[in-house]
């Protein structure tokens, strides 16, 4: 099985690689700056060529066109949209950085689109044919009870209609849509009060995704398997 994984140089993305070379997976592993991802190039030169490192900028759009040119006679299985950003501190009613509002709205909402739409063609070449969008609880609407976090929250709620709507127009070709929400999970953005390890995240994210089918598309999948919802 071919996967490609961005925001693959760190937290649940590195540890997502390193699973996949486990069970012996072609994986494109994406990152914003290979030159800075010495942990994703370490576990790459020891995969015998298993594991291959890409530019995949999620500011930058253009590098998911050349990306996809590359990859242009290589069938997708998986393709999961891992990378993302919290957003500034500053996100809380009267304060909100707008910058870095239109900044998470890039990373974590249009960009996933924009993958799916650049690889689309392989993922039809493949035989799973799986769009993975690693979501939020955050981005629910039914289970925000503390409100605050305006940008992280709305970026996340965006990448959810965007796996809904993916699900719509992507049925006739079979492909899968889900979102998922990883759990609180022991990385630079969760902190180490968190609640799970990567390893344990993803060793549920994989057993949740193993079973689905088409009539899963659209799903919002929480780390225990259940729906999450809208």
């Amino acid at each position: 099985m071919n996967i490609l994984i961005t925001g693959a140089n760190r937290g649940i993305g590195l540890e997502m690689v390193k699973y996949s070379m486990e069970r012996g997976w072609r994986v494109f592993a994406c990152c914003r700056n290979p030159h800075n991802a010495d942990s994703l190039f370490n576990i790459a030169k020891l995969s015998n060529g298993q594991i291959s490192v890409h530019i995949a900028d999620m500011m930058e759009l253009g590098t998911l066109q050349a990306l996809s040119y590359e990859l242009r006679n290589d069938p997708v299985d998986m393709l999961i949209n891992n990378a993302g950003i919290y957003g500034s501190d500053k996100n809380t009613f009267g304060s909100v950085d707008v910058d870095s509002w239109l900044q998470a709205f890039q990373i974590n909402s249009i960009a996933p689109l924009k993958m799916v739409e650049a690889f689309s063609e392989q993922l039809q070449m493949s035989k799973r044919k799986l769009v993975v969008c690693i979501s939020s609880k955050m981005g629910s609407m039914a289970d925000n009870g503390y409100g605050n976090s305006y940008i992280y929250r709305s970026s996340k709620a965006a990448l959810n209609a965007v796996v809904k709507s993916l699900s719509i127009d992507l049925k006739e070709q079979g492909i899968i849509s889900v979102a998922i929400h990883p759990g609180w999970v022991k990385t630079e953005m969760g902190g180490p009060g968190a609640e799970i390890t990567t390893r344990e995240c993803v060793l549920q994210i994989f057993s949740n995704l193993t079973p689905l089918t088409i009539k899963d598309s659209g799903r919002f999948i929480d780390i225990d398997g259940s729906d999450i919802p809208w």
